[in-house]
């Protein structure tokens, strides 16, 4: 639904919580008109959730808080990253790719673009042990999804040839003052050229040409979650983490209760980080058996 000009999605049947639908990728300037509206609003919204950006991570409202955090680039220029940012082995990498035959530019939003991405979410069910969202999705629905946020949004593609082998959407905020890369991913089988470093040193280089101060790559922890192999190559690559003020605002009394409770977080996070890293790690295993037997049979 949009309220004030601002898209808002909500979840949940019993306990109905609403954020932005660029929730993490843009921000609120002014909450308190669009609470004002949330609590006449239809259906009912019992909790809105928003948190504060980069530009100023200090908390500025009073409403209950908790924190959150991003993987956080601070962007300067090309060279600096390059040169004082990041460890020799993304550096590396970068290089590699280049070597290897791999051309890296921005790309505009087409059906040749749209029918590369979904060539690239169809390669493999399983990544990073466990099921691939975006696989097995049609070219109609990968349009869909990627035709959100065009007016604040860039793609880069990586290219072996005439193929799309890798890209990245990357969104910025309404003030420019922070860029998401809201999706990047590459083909498992030009993993060689190092598509996924070749992607961040081009996304580093789009930010300092539009004097974009943060480039992010998702939240830097999730939870109780341990850092595993997507944390430590952000690391390497120069992201830190920077927390930032969650807020959770009560619409209605049921949402005051919930929140009390702490019902507003999701279920696995009450649980002892070890016992959720062992179901974890049995599920990679699960899924990994199941994308042997798949690659096996094909």
């Amino acid at each position: 639904m949009m309220i004030r000009g601002t898209e808002i999605e909500y979840s949940g049947r019993l306990l109905r919580v609403a954020r932005l639908a660029a929730d993490g990728y843009d921000f609120v300037d002014d909450p308190e008109p669009l609470l004002e509206d949330l609590r006449k609003s239809s259906p009912r919204v019992d909790l809105f959730t928003f948190t504060q950006g980069l530009s100023n991570p200090s908390p500025k409202y009073k409403y209950p808080m908790e924190w959150d955090n991003f993987a956080a680039l601070p962007v300067t220029t090309f060279d600096n990253w390059w040169n004082h940012q990041i460890r020799s082995y993304p550096r590396n990498r970068a290089r590699q790719a280049e070597k290897r035959g791999l051309v890296l530019r921005e790309v505009p939003f087409n059906d040749a673009l749209v029918h590369g991405i979904w060539k690239v979410y169809n390669e493999c069910p399983v990544r990073q042990g466990r099921p691939f969202r975006h696989f097995g999705k049609d070219l109609e629905t990968v349009y869909k999804e990627e035709a959100t946020f065009l007016e604040s949004s860039i793609f880069i593609g990586a290219f072996q040839g005439d193929e799309l082998v890798g890209f990245v959407k990357l969104m910025w905020d309404r003030h420019r003052t922070q860029a998401n890369l809201m999706n990047i991913i590459s083909m498992i089988r030009h993993k060689d050229k190092a598509p996924t470093n070749a992607l961040i040193a081009q996304s580093v280089r789009a930010c300092a040409e539009r004097n974009i101060q943060y480039l992010v790559y998702q939240s830097f922890v999730y939870g109780k979650k341990k850092p595993d192999s997507v944390s430590h190559f952000k690391q390497i690559n120069g992201f830190q983490r920077i927390d930032v003020p969650r807020y959770n605002v009560p619409l209605t009394a049921l949402g005051g209760t919930a929140l009390r409770l702490g019902l507003h977080h999701r279920i696995m996070e009450y649980f002892p980080e070890a016992l959720v890293s062992k179901v974890r790690d049995a599920r990679h295993r699960w899924y990994n058996r199941r994308l042997k037997s798949v690659e096996e049979a094909s």
